[in-house]
């Protein structure tokens, strides 16, 4: 799988799956590099999971009966705080710039309003230093076992 999902998954194989959030995680985000990875990772683990998109019609009827949602659709706040349910946990994926001409001009944000959505989740992931450092992590991990096969054989 892609990097971000990797990342993810390592940090998962560290302790058992929290039953409860495999209830109904949604993931915001169909692209090929990580929201279908991620949502069949979930499905692996036997999680019904639903996939949502920038196009989505009614996008918080979703992600309010979510126990987990991964956000990665590359949309800046495409998920605000009365989008969540109370005690979610939050992946936030997304890689964006605050626009020129707001507060913070240039500054990185992921996809979830952080200061909104942390008021209501029970657990959320920053951008930067979220998912970003095991990305780095994973990509050592996987440029070395590459290099130790290419020697090997």
């Amino acid at each position: 799988p892609p990097a971000q999902c990797e990342d993810v998954a390592a940090a998962e194989r560290r302790q058992p799956a929290d039953p409860h959030l495999l209830q109904h995680p949604v993931v915001i985000g169909r692209s090929h590099n990580v929201g279908k990875p991620m949502a069949m990772m979930l499905l692996a683990a036997n999680a019904t999971v639903t996939v949502c998109h920038s196009a989505t019609r009614d996008l918080a009827a979703h992600t309010r009966e979510a126990d987990l949602v991964v956000a990665a659709v590359g949309r800046r706040n495409i998920l605000t705080r009365d989008m969540v349910k109370p005690g979610a946990v939050i992946i936030d994926i997304g890689m964006n710039r605050v626009p020129d001409g707001e507060p913070g001009a240039g500054k990185l944000c992921g996809d979830v309003d952080f200061d909104g959505v942390r008021e209501v989740a029970s657990w959320i992931t920053p951008v930067p230093g979220g998912v970003g450092p095991m990305t780095r992590a994973m990509l050592l991990v996987n440029t070395l076992e590459a290099a130790e096969a290419a020697t090997i054989g």
